[in-house]
C-alpha cells in the first residue's frame, strides 16, 4: 500500500465511523496538531498518541455533533508527505447549526503509518 493508499483509506475508515480502524493507519506516538484557533486545541499544541487524539477530538467529535464529515477533495503525493483539500461537513447538537467549511490536511508517514498530521 502506498502513503497515498493509506492516507485514502483513513477518510474512508473515518466516514464509516470505524475509529478502531483510523487508529490502526496512525504510528502509536502520532504527533497530531489541529490549526490554531480551532475549538478543541486552540493554541495549537500538538497531541501525541492514539489516546490523547480519541480524548480530546474523535470522542468529542461523536458526543458534540449530530453528524461530522472529512469529504476529501483533491489529494497533492509528495511522497512521505500527502496534502489533502478537504471540506468539513457537520451539524452541532447544541445550536443545530451546519458546517461547511474548507480545510486541508498534511499528513506524514513513515512504514507505514501515519507519524505526524497537521490541519
Amino acid at each position: 500500500m502506498t502513503n497515498l493508499d493509506i492516507v485514502k483509506s483513513v477518510y474512508a475508515a473515518f466516514d464509516r465511523g470505524d475509529i478502531p480502524a483510523v487508529l490502526d493507519m496512525f504510528d502509536p506516538q502520532i504527533s497530531w496538531r489541529e490549526a490554531e484557533g480551532n475549538p478543541y486545541e486552540p493554541s495549537g499544541k500538538a497531541w501525541i498518541g492514539h489516546d490523547e487524539i480519541m480524548q480530546k477530538l474523535f470522542t468529542r467529535i461523536g458526543a458534540e455533533w449530530d453528524y461530522f464529515r472529512a469529504v476529501p477533495h483533491t489529494f497533492h503525493d509528495a511522497g512521505a508527505t500527502v496534502v489533502v483539500e478537504i471540506r468539513y461537513e457537520g451539524k452541532y447538537k447544541k445550536t443545530g447549526k451546519t458546517l461547511d467549511a474548507q480545510a486541508c490536511h498534511i499528513f506524514t508517514l513513515r512504514g507505514g503509518k501515519v507519524t505526524a498530521f497537521q490541519q
